[in-house]
């Protein structure tokens, strides 16, 4: 993720800093409740496409709010090649995000899969066949991985903005 890169948040542009705040500003609100953070990364099917990860943050049962961002562009000749670039890029972002907010939270508050990745792949249609790599993937960095249909973060929230 680049360091310059700007967060939407209801319309007004935020740095990387500002989105964690206002992450632990929603989970300071109520801390006694239950919340899971969730990453996913979407983009058009062109050679040349900007990435577009959504980050969501939910209070179990309660409702959440999420941000978004554009990379710049990205070129990705083959739809394999688009789908990797936006898992690494998810991949990126939620090691940031995750180490960031566990300096302010602590080391065990994001245990038990409060955090998982939502990938734009599933058992169905062309990605199929990409779904074991790109789950062992986000596995492999500790990460749970979410597929099609449930990984709204991707081809919900994130596609809104391709």
């Amino acid at each position: 993720m680049p360091e310059n890169a700007k967060f939407n948040c209801e319309g007004i542009l935020i740095t990387f800093d500002e989105l964690v705040g206002k992450l632990l500003d929603f989970i300071n609100d109520k801390p006694e409740r239950e919340y899971k953070i969730v990453v996913g990364t979407d983009s058009r099917a062109d050679k040349e496409v900007h990435l577009i990860t959504a980050v969501s943050i939910v209070r179990v049962g309660n409702g959440g709010r999420y941000f978004w961002t554009k990379s710049g562009i990205v070129i990705v000749p083959t739809m394999r090649e688009r789908i990797y670039k936006e898992v690494m890029y998810s991949i990126a972002f939620t090691q940031e995000l995750k180490s960031r907010l566990k300096d302010k939270l602590g080391d065990e508050y994001f245990w038990d899969k409060k955090i998982s990745v939502h990938l734009d792949v599933g058992q169905k249609g062309p990605t199929k066949e990409l779904v074991d790599a790109v789950v062992g993937m986000v596995k492999g960095y500790g990460f749970e991985a979410v597929i099609k249909p449930d990984s709204y973060a991707a081809f919900v929230l994130a596609d809104r903005h391709t």
